[in-house]
């Protein structure tokens, strides 16, 4: 008995050490070069009560299954000759409650990210970028992709509001790579 309880505390140990939050170093990135990173834990990176926290469902929304989604509306990332970086499109409009499928492509050539959240919380996410600029994200509302890269986040979209997309990689929101996200 003595030894089940030192496993359990081993493994509750190291479950723990996992889930202090959702960004890790590049080199703990998914194998297959997808761009898609697999959950560790279930907190975001601020272990506050955004869907991926399981601590309550974010403004925004929360998560959802593929099979689900009602349309796929697909996003590009890339930079502009003139040095500009921008998603395409610049504006998202979804309905409250509505399941999309996020198809989201990297077409440029540097590494890009797609977060998507209230203001507020974008802003403080990219000052936490600014500190940790090798962060990978781990979380349900947020995708990092190489050059060529595509990858998918499925959502249902929650209580109507102005909300934002952004690539949060530092410089990159700075040059251009941000736009509204309008759930009405």
């Amino acid at each position: 008995m003595k030894l089940l309880t030192m496993a359990f505390v081993v493994a509750v140990s190291a479950g723990a050490a996992q889930a202090d939050g959702t960004h890790m170093p590049d080199h703990d990135a998914a194998p297959g070069g997808t761009g898609q990173m697999e959950h560790m834990g279930d907190m975001d990176h601020m272990g506050g009560t955004g869907a991926a926290s399981g601590h309550g469902v974010m403004a925004i929304g929360a998560p959802a299954r593929a099979e689900e989604a009602a349309r796929t509306v697909t996003v590009a990332m890339r930079e502009t000759e003139d040095g500009r970086m921008v998603f395409d499109p610049p504006v998202l409009d979804i309905a409250a409650g509505e399941t999309v499928r996020l198809a989201i492509r990297n077409e440029g050539e540097q590494e890009h990210e797609f977060v998507m959240d209230a203001p507020d919380e974008i802003q403080e996410h990219k000052a936490m970028m600014a500190e940790m600029p090798d962060m990978v994200h781990r979380d349900a509302n947020a995708l990092r992709l190489g050059p060529g890269e595509s990858g998918e986040i499925v959502w249902t979209f929650g209580a109507p509001g102005s909300y934002e997309f952004a690539c949060l990689i530092p410089g990159h929101y700075e040059g251009g790579m941000h736009g509204p996200l309008v759930v009405r």
